[in-house]
């Protein structure tokens, strides 16, 4: 039987290997060249190239990347390069860390990644941390955020387009009651929020805002405006309307006074494999400026190298 032939403009991981190899070896690191690969790589080829650098090399690339990089462009070349299961149960464990604390990446994790995205996320955690994600949610959360957060990670969506017309009308109607009264951490109103699929939960909210001709996250703009309530509506918003929220966080992350570097690199590194184009198109509509443009106004050398790089990353 004839071996399979593998395209000539397929790099070989063996040949990136070797390239990042060299790239760490002699007097330097040769950032340009980590660049130039890895940034040009899809999942699976980062995969293969991990393997096969620990084949070869008996060391781990990530270990290699953390002893030659710095600063915030290791962080974004490690996180790139993490699997991404591996990379959300790196950002979900940072989270519920007391000095990296930050429950919107959980409600994102939890909100904009797919039923099996979000179980494989809860299985990398437990292989590399011991211990489920629900229990460092639990732990590291109470009052109303935690009886948010603990049943969105926990959830198992369905993933179908099916939707039934006369739930969504009943359970608009519910929601629209549970705002009215300003019950926003009723046990009904969450539990819609966090079982729902996706496509259901968008036939509520559409029937919710035909009927009372407001969205529901201009509703709940009204009510208190405490942690709870914007974790509330990004929540909403991730599970409706992504590339909304994404376009938010990169906005705020660059028009800030000083970048935030973090918001930054996980936005970039977690979304140009799943939904940039779309995340582009809404930062171009909302700023009236390109956001590779915007980011590399706002960042500088090998750091905004690799950023620009993956926001080209589509277009390899």
């Amino acid at each position: 039987m004839a071996s399979l032939k593998v395209p000539s403009n397929v790099p070989l991981p063996e040949d990136d290997a070797e390239q990042l190899h060299k790239a760490f070896s002699g007097w330097g690191t040769n950032e340009k060249l980590i660049i130039s690969i890895l940034a040009h790589r899809n999942s699976a080829q980062r995969s293969l190239i991990r393997s096969v650098y620990a084949a070869t090399y008996n060391e781990d690339l990530l270990k290699a990347l953390d002893k030659e990089l710095s600063s915030d462009f290791e962080r974004a070349v490690m996180l790139w390069t993490l699997d991404p299961a591996e990379r959300d149960a790196y950002l979900a464990k940072e989270s519920t860390k007391m000095f990296t604390k930050n429950n919107w990446v959980l409600v994102e994790i939890a909100c904009t990644r797919s039923a099996v995205e979000l179980f494989k996320v809860k299985q990398a955690y437990q292989a590399r941390y011991k211990k489920s994600l629900e229990e460092d949610v639990a732990q590291h959360t109470s009052g109303d955020l935690r009886k948010l957060l603990l049943p969105l990670v926990s959830t198992f969506r369905y993933e179908g387009d099916d939707v039934n017309m006369m739930l969504a009308r009943s359970e608009a109607k519910l929601l629209h009651e549970k705002v009215s009264e300003k019950a926003f951490n009723d046990d009904d109103f969450i539990r819609i929020l966090t079982t729902r699929s996706k496509a259901q939960l968008g036939a509520t909210l559409n029937h919710y805002n035909n009927e009372h001709g407001n969205s529901i996250n201009k509703n709940l703009k009204e009510g208190s405006d405490d942690d709870y309530m914007k974790l509330l509506r990004a929540a909403i918003t991730c599970l409706t309307y992504p590339e909304k929220h994404f376009e938010k966080v990169l906005r705020l992350a660059i028009n800030k006074m000083g970048t935030d570097e973090w918001g930054l690199t996980r936005v970039v590194t977690t979304r140009t494999e799943v939904d940039m184009e779309r995340i582009k198109e809404e930062y171009q509509r909302r700023n009236s400026v390109p956001l590779d443009r915007a980011v590399a106004k706002d960042t500088s050398g090998d750091y905004e190298d690799m950023l620009v790089a993956l926001l080209g990353h589509g277009d390899v």
